[in-house]
């Protein structure tokens, strides 16, 4: 969590059972973290039509569940799920990410978002030194500030600086986001450039503009919060994030990189590791772009990256 940053936490509940264990440790995440209680909103989303017929929440197990332990915690409650509960979103039931990113965004109240997923860390202090920088910021309404994002050895303690996370990347412990499975999801933040610029303190500047723009980009970024919304039509994996930023690129955003912040995702992931279901998700939202496309052609009579052109 940022220290200080308000956070807007959307997540999707696909039955009764898992409504109400879900429910259960939210409200033993707030009882147990004071900032969680402060700083948390939380946002369920449920099927239409097939919303929880009754509430159960156990206040007898509440009551007993340990505040030191939140993953062991989190780890018995999903014990209590079995098997189709928790895998059936996989193949039948895929999450419906680009629709709980909205739903977060929504129920922001700041100028400004930061767009994240629930698994990337941010660094020390980011939230304090970012409105300081966006209070200096004299922008059209159409810039996204990008936070570069690494991949970390999961035997190493999260970086506490930039100087860190570089010595970890020249040692083979730090990559950048996706560098192995999918190269193009963070390749136009040019991770060079931005491990080569000096910092003269502490402070946010923009290291650099992305001037390499190309389709299939997936920055975690900040913008104010008039950015297009997420396509819902994109269910699962593949083509949520990117859908998005591309449609900003055509509106006419400019993106630029930050420094000396960034953001880490434990553990260096490679190809062989990932599940046959994510390449079937990704392979459905295929087919979904063709139509998004020519929807974003006609809606800014755009097409930058020549996406209409016969292949």
């Amino acid at each position: 969590m940022m220290k200080g940053g308000p956070i807007s936490l959307a997540t999707f509940a696909a039955n009764e059972k898992e409504l109400n264990r879900l429910l259960l440790y939210i409200l033993y995440l707030r009882k147990c973290n004071l900032r969680i209680r402060e700083k948390v909103t939380f946002h369920l989303a449920v099927i239409r039509d097939k919303g929880p017929k009754k509430f159960q929440i156990d206040e007898e197990r509440l009551e007993k569940m340990e505040c030191g332990n939140p993953m062991g915690v989190l780890h018995d409650l999903l014990r209590d799920l079995n098997k189709q509960h928790v895998n059936h979103w996989r193949y039948k039931l895929p999450y419906p990410q680009n629709l709980v990113r909205n739903l977060a965004r929504k129920n922001c109240h700041g100028k400004y978002v930061f767009l994240t997923d629930v698994d990337i860390i941010p660094s020390r202090a980011m939230a304090e030194k970012l409105n300081q920088f966006l209070d200096k910021q004299r922008c059209n309404g159409k810039c996204a500030y990008v936070v570069p994002t690494y991949e970390l050895d999961e035997r190493v303690m999260f970086p506490p600086n930039k100087t860190d996370l570089i010595r970890m990347a020249n040692k083979g412990l730090a990559r950048p986001f996706h560098h192995k499975v999918f190269i193009y999801n963070q390749y136009a933040t040019n991770f060079t450039r931005w491990q080569n610029y000096k910092d003269p303190d502490e402070q946010i500047r923009i290291s650099h503009p992305v001037t390499n723009f190309e389709f299939l980009y997936e920055p975690f970024y900040i913008a104010v919060d008039t950015a297009p919304p997420h396509d819902e039509r994109f269910v699962g994996y593949g083509y949520t994030r990117n859908s998005q930023v591309y449609e900003m690129y055509v509106a006419g955003y400019e993106f630029f990189v930050l420094s000396p912040i960034f953001t880490c995702h434990w553990g260096l992931q490679i190809k062989r590791t990932r599940p046959p279901w994510r390449e079937h998700q990704n392979n459905q939202n295929r087919k979904q772009f063709d139509g998004f496309k020519k929807e974003i052609f006609a809606r800014y009579n755009k097409d930058p990256l020549n996406m209409m052109s016969p292949k």
